[in-house]
């Protein structure tokens, strides 16, 4: 066996020098230069694998935030509330850089629990799951809602469906918003993700609502209403569908902050195609709009062929993303989100807090968007 030698012309190696070449080093990650979280995440995306990742996430997160004519749309998937991130989410609202939710309903049902003040519990692995069930402890995890927190949210929305008017035909957005309303006026002190929505405009969609206690409440109050010789409340996602589209369409660039996947993944993704097909079937003059920015976090491989694991890529066939030739700028973590969103979300603040006295997002358009 030969080594080192090469036979036939041309067949001789040329080593390029890496830096005539432009390509960027990377750099070790050096602890006694970390003394905040963004520092941390900064030196993060000067390494490799995924906190390579997470640091490149920060960037694109910061450059929609900083985008004054980016409307932001995040999507919420899998028990983020119940993981105790409601606050996170909270903040992103009460400091303008999120725009627009689309949620399951079940985040947004446990995200009631901690905005009434009643929280979540450590699970006990010693007890089993048929004893939980006697006492009322429903498992998510590593944790416990108390079927007592369920029956007070289930009070909550009471208290709403009693006052909904049964003209007024009802969807996702609008039954958040009243509920957003009435922890306003009765949840003093308390902070939570319909609270914060409703106080800065922020619309929130649960496309698949009655897969949730939330929509199980408006199932169980229709039944009462029925009982007791009342109309029924009518519901119609179309409505969410097309006042999420009306309002995508009136900005002039689009990010999305996706964590988890599942259906509020697509169904946001899904206004590219939507749009395309109004105008290329039916002829509409509406404007060809895809996403511009995409920080998504979420620990699912992309061979298993769900939507949850599909890359950004994937979705630049489908019409839903600008491809980064022309400018799209995404960012993926494949990472558990309890671990990836604090650290992006919390470096990102702290670089907009070195602005003194600017805001991330002062726009009148983006008001307007939000009535």
């Amino acid at each position: 066996m030969k080594h080192g030698n090469h036979d036939g012309a041309g067949s001789e190696r040329h080593l390029h020098d890496p830096i005539e070449d432009r390509l960027i080093p990377l750099e070790p990650l050096d602890p006694t230069r970390v003394h905040s979280i963004d520092d941390l995440v900064r030196a993060m995306a000067k390494t490799a694998f995924t906190g390579r990742q997470l640091g490149e996430a920060a960037d694109v997160l910061e450059a929609m935030a900083r985008d004054k004519d980016c409307f932001v749309v995040m999507t919420l998937a899998g028990a983020m509330t119940v993981a105790k991130q409601g606050l996170i989410i909270g903040e992103l609202i009460d400091r303008g850089i999120v725009n627009a939710i689309v949620s399951t309903g079940a985040l947004m049902a446990h995200g009631l629990v901690e905005a009434t003040g009643l929280a979540h519990f450590r699970y006990d692995p010693d007890v089993p799951d048929e004893q939980l069930y006697e006492q009322g402890y429903n498992r998510v995890y590593d944790t416990l809602e108390p079927e007592r927190n369920l029956d007070d949210v289930e009070r909550v929305m009471f208290q709403v469906l009693q006052e909904w008017d049964p003209n007024e035909v009802m969807c996702s957005y609008k039954l958040n918003r009243v509920i957003g309303e009435y922890l306003s006026k009765n949840a003093k002190g308390q902070k939570g993700i319909l609270k914060s929505a409703f106080e800065k405009g922020v619309p929130v969609f649960v496309p698949a609502f009655t897969d949730s206690e939330l929509g199980l409440d408006v199932a169980l109050s229709n039944r009462m209403r029925e009982s007791a010789g009342r109309h029924k409340l009518r519901f119609d996602p179309f409505e969410d569908l097309e006042h999420f589209a009306s309002t995508l369409l009136r900005q002039k660039r689009l990010g999305i902050f996706t964590i988890g996947g599942g259906v509020p993944r697509n169904w946001s993704q899904q206004f590219g195609p939507f749009i395309e097909l109004r105008h290329r079937r039916m002829g509409e003059n509406v404007p060809l709009k895809r996403y511009h920015y995409g920080v998504r976090i979420c620990p699912e491989p992309v061979y298993w062929g769900g939507l949850s694991g599909s890359p950004y890529s994937e979705a630049i066939s489908w019409g839903k993303f600008v491809p980064p030739a022309e400018g799209g700028r995404f960012g993926e973590v494949f990472v558990d989100a309890t671990v990836g969103l604090p650290l992006i979300v919390t470096a990102v603040l702290e670089r907009l807090d070195k602005d003194k006295g600017t805001e991330p997002k002062t726009k009148k358009e983006k008001a307007h968007a939000r009535k």
